[in-house]
């Protein structure tokens, strides 16, 4: 399935303030492994944030879990950069009473 109006998904600051913060207490374990195999930092944020955007639109989707706060979705999607390649899992909320996805948490993963 695909995200539902993944078109309209939204990143917040779930990438600055998380994903790619090296000193956040936990995001500083994701920062360091998109450095590692993807070269991505908070300098050039906009190729993650592009990939994000695209799978949300044009990758399969899967249902994670349904509880209070709404339908929670992952997306595992292949990324390339010119320093390297890795699978990278994005995760996104639709929450109850909105009928847009918000990015909650994504990282590298293996396959």
């Amino acid at each position: 399935m695909k995200l539902p109006n993944g078109d309209k998904a939204q990143l917040g600051d779930k990438i600055e303030r998380y994903s790619l913060n090296l000193h956040h207490a936990k995001g500083k374990d994701k920062a360091i492994l998109f450095n590692n195999r993807l070269g991505i930092t908070l300098e050039n944020k906009d190729q993650l944030e592009i990939a994000l955007l695209d799978a949300a639109v044009h990758q399969e989707a899967e249902i994670y879990k349904i509880d209070d706060y709404g339908t929670h979705y992952d997306i595992k999607f292949f990324m390339a950069t010119a320093t390297g390649s890795s699978w990278v899992l994005s995760c996104w909320i639709i929450r109850t009473n909105e009928d847009f996805p918000r990015l909650t948490n994504t990282y590298p993963v293996d396959q």
